[in-house]
């Protein structure tokens, strides 16, 4: 499939404006353009001049990102006769909660990216366009993007251009991972839940937040995902049951997905004195573990993250035991060399949130999520980006695959 678009062309005169079909939108096919986005995606990352960038390396073909989502789709923008990528923009459909156990489909808009020569004539906007096109012969009923609030250039498109509004902001939370064991309390037992214990524990703690994709035995089945595990205190081993369904007073559990399959980050351009800092508080770290000391992740070569999500606790030891879990993953990635962060992403009122250890440096508060209700609504009915329902829980679940 493809879509024609009109590029404004300027010629000497002032008074003179014409238009000409330059740039034509297309599915993304692999042999053909698979070298031309690897290519966009890195011109793209470029970041300001004597600044630290943070570069995403995609493991394998583009479209990784988006492979495990059930309906997914890649666009790309050619310019010209010789069909230049300049563009490129992801998409998938979900089913998933809008809260009080109501499903509904969602589409989600991710990884735009425009070649810096070709911005500012609209290719931004028609990628965005094409790709909810097919999502709503998908059946998607809304569509969503993430971007850090900072990203004005993101946000003025989507708000301004292409009529979304701000839903939700999330936070970021980023713990490193050091060099040294992190101790866990002998009062705490972890368990490992199979996904036929996990999914309906999940499915009756988060039926009434908001994004709960329904498709979750599909996502714990998934090779990406490591395990789900439950904090316990060791004095209820002999009582907790949950195959029956029986379930101590207190207790965490979270699910780790693994992103080192789909991609890796690096830093680059830090100066030598941050460099070196960096290296000085690891090379301590192994030679006295015994200071504890937080050290610097090496963030400089290609690392993977673990990502946390369904991150529950209840009862008055709960913050303690989602404490210990943390740190149980954290072993985890510590014995997984590629493994250089732990990361969870959260909404401001989840009461999870003050439970789980981060680093405020690398965390970020703010990361703003636009809706979009992709139906024709007239405007008598209210704002259409709104969700018919809200939920009563202030938990938004942030599916793994989305990271």
């Amino acid at each position: 499939m493809s879509l024609k678009i009109a590029a404004e062309v300027y010629p000497k005169s002032p008074t003179e404006r014409v238009e000409e079909p330059l740039v034509a939108v297309r599915e993304y096919d692999e042999e053909r353009h698979k070298v031309a986005v690897e290519k966009l995606e890195r011109l793209c990352e470029v970041g300001q001049r004597g600044k630290p960038t943070l570069v995403t390396d995609l493991m394998g073909d583009p479209i990784c990102r988006i492979r495990h989502f059930q309906l997914h789709v890649m666009l790309v923008a050619e310019y010209g006769e010789e069909g230049e990528v300049v563009g490129v923009i992801r998409g998938c459909v979900k089913t998933v909660t809008r809260g009080n156990s109501v499903y509904v489909k969602l589409a989600y808009l991710l990884g735009l990216r425009v070649s810096p020569r070709h911005r500012r004539f609209g290719i931004g906007t028609k990628l965005v366009q094409h790709l909810e096109e097919w999502c709503k012969q998908k059946g998607a009923k809304y569509a969503y993007m993430a971007t850090d609030c900072t990203n004005e250039p993101s946000i003025n498109l989507f708000t301004k251009k292409c009529g979304y509004s701000k839903f939700r902001t999330l936070s970021i939370l980023v713990q490193p991972v050091h060099a040294h064991y992190k101790p866990i309390s002998s009062s705490v037992a972890v368990l490992h839940l199979p996904p036929l214990l996990a999914v309906p524990m999940y499915n009756h703690i988060f039926a009434n937040s908001e994004f709960y994709p329904k498709d979750i035995e599909l996502i714990l089945s998934n090779k990406l995902n490591l395990g789900t595990f439950m904090a316990i205190p060791r004095k209820y081993m002999s009582k907790c049951d949950p195959k029956r369904g029986i379930l101590p007073p207190s207790f965490a559990m979270l699910s780790v997905w693994n992103t080192k399959e789909v991609f890796k980050l690096q830093v680059k351009g830090v100066s030598t004195l941050a460099h070196a800092c960096c290296v000085g508080t690891r090379l301590l770290d192994e030679w006295m573990p015994w200071l504890r000391i937080p050290s610097f992740p090496d963030i400089f070569r290609p690392f993977g993250i673990y990502f946390l999500y369904g991150l529950h606790m209840e009862g008055k030891c709960g913050t303690h035991l989602m404490k210990c879990l943390c740190a149980f993953v954290h072993n985890m990635a510590r014995e997984d060399g590629g493994c250089g962060a732990i990361v969870a992403e959260m909404g401001q009122r989840d009461p999870v949130r003050d439970s789980v250890p981060h680093w405020s440096k690398f965390s970020w508060a703010e990361d703003m999520w636009c809706i979009k209700n992709l139906e024709d609504i007239p405007k008598k009915c209210g704002p259409s980006h709104c969700f018919p329902s809200r939920s009563s829980s202030p938990v938004i679940f942030v599916d793994p695959r989305d990271f």
